[in-house]
């Protein structure tokens, strides 16, 4: 299974909207796509978003991706919420536990 951290520094006052728009329009699409959301928090000190997604199945991450943003429900996401991101960060993360 990948896993992967995703961070996302957020434009100064729309943390709240762009936490309110990835729960609305970006996770249910994830779900739909066959991803799984283990978590996602704010961080409000630094103006972050965090969430741990992962995939596992016959097709590579990177072609699962590339099948989620070329969807015409990626594609036409209105408003998209990554107009409110100034800074993503993405990490491979192994289970220790």
């Amino acid at each position: 299974m990948t896993i992967q951290l995703r961070m996302y520094t957020i434009n100064r006052g729309s943390l709240q909207l762009f936490a309110k728009e990835w729960k609305e329009m970006v996770l249910p699409l994830r779900i739909e796509y066959g991803f799984r959301i283990h978590g996602a928090w704010t961080i409000e000190e630094t103006n972050q978003f965090a969430w741990l997604i992962s995939y596992e199945g016959r097709e590579s991450w990177e072609s699962k991706e590339n099948t989620y943003y070329s969807s015409v429900n990626r594609k036409s996401m209105e408003p998209n919420p990554a107009r409110l991101i100034s800074r993503s960060e993405q990490y491979y993360v192994d289970s220790i536990l």
